[in-house]
């Protein structure tokens, strides 16, 4: 049985977070095809069976999810990470679905479709990701958030120019990648991570309470993800956006 409402679950007796990350964005975007890649990337013992749900079409009809499980040792023991990824469903008619999906995410991936063409989508789907928030009481501003523009292998898209300079107007950071071949995948998987973590080490005190710094804890994900350089060769992968926790 999956649930959906899952936001933040903390058991510092047994040294364990469980946090829900969901990825965002207009229909046909490459949501599934980022949790697909990211499914292949992670070592095997850090993750879970891809659960997808799909319609004749082949677009996602409720949603799929991703298991992830990052563990990190300390002087005061080991403790664990377990990370559900989530997409939504694109399609205008799934509205209370997505809404129903977001709800007690931790972070937040906007998965933007860099063709040219899409630009109207990308737009409508972003405000009915803020009007989603704000439904649930919540506001864009105090979640964690990426985005990153897929599909720029494709013809006739926005041109990267364009892209640094969206990225300079806003605070969010921003990765180009092209998810069927794995680029740039893990780099907006773990700028997600890495801004949800350091969010909820700033409210609930992570650090002291298991010991482990954000810096060591994200050394280990990344690790875990399949990084072979250091941790912070993918936290600089992003173009512009604040690196202040949200």
């Amino acid at each position: 049985m999956i649930r959906f409402v899952v936001a933040v679950q903390l058991n510092f007796a047994a040294r364990e977070v469980a946090i829900k990350l969901v990825y965002y964005g207009p229909a046909l975007s490459g949501k599934t095809t980022n949790l697909k890649a990211l499914h292949e990337m992670v070592h095997a013992g850090s993750r879970g069976r891809l659960m997808t749900l799909e319609t004749k079409d082949d677009r996602t009809l409720f949603f799929d999810m991703l298991p992830l499980v990052f563990k990190a040792e300390s002087e005061s023991g080991s403790m664990s990470l377990r990370v559900k990824v989530f997409t939504v469903p694109g399609q205008v008619v799934h509205a209370s679905t997505r809404r129903l999906v977001l709800q007690g995410a931790d972070g937040v991936a906007f998965i933007a479709d860099s063709q040219v063409a899409e630009t109207a989508n990308n737009a409508d789907a972003f405000l009915d990701l803020r009007a989603n928030l704000r439904d649930l009481g919540r506001s864009l501003s105090e979640v964690p958030l990426v985005i990153q523009f897929n599909k720029r292998d494709l013809p006739n898209v926005r041109t990267d120019a364009e892209i640094d300079e969206l990225a300079r107007r806003g605070k969010e950071p921003v990765y180009k990648a092209c998810a069927t071949n794995g680029e740039g995948v893990l780099e907006s998987f773990f700028g997600l991570l890495e801004r949800s973590w350091r969010r909820l080490d700033k409210e609930h005190d992570l650090a002291h309470k298991l010991g482990v710094g954000p810096e060591a804890f994200l050394e280990m994900a990344a690790a875990s993800l399949g990084h072979a350089g250091k941790a912070s060769a993918l936290s600089r992968a992003c173009v512009g956006g604040d690196k202040r926790i949200p």
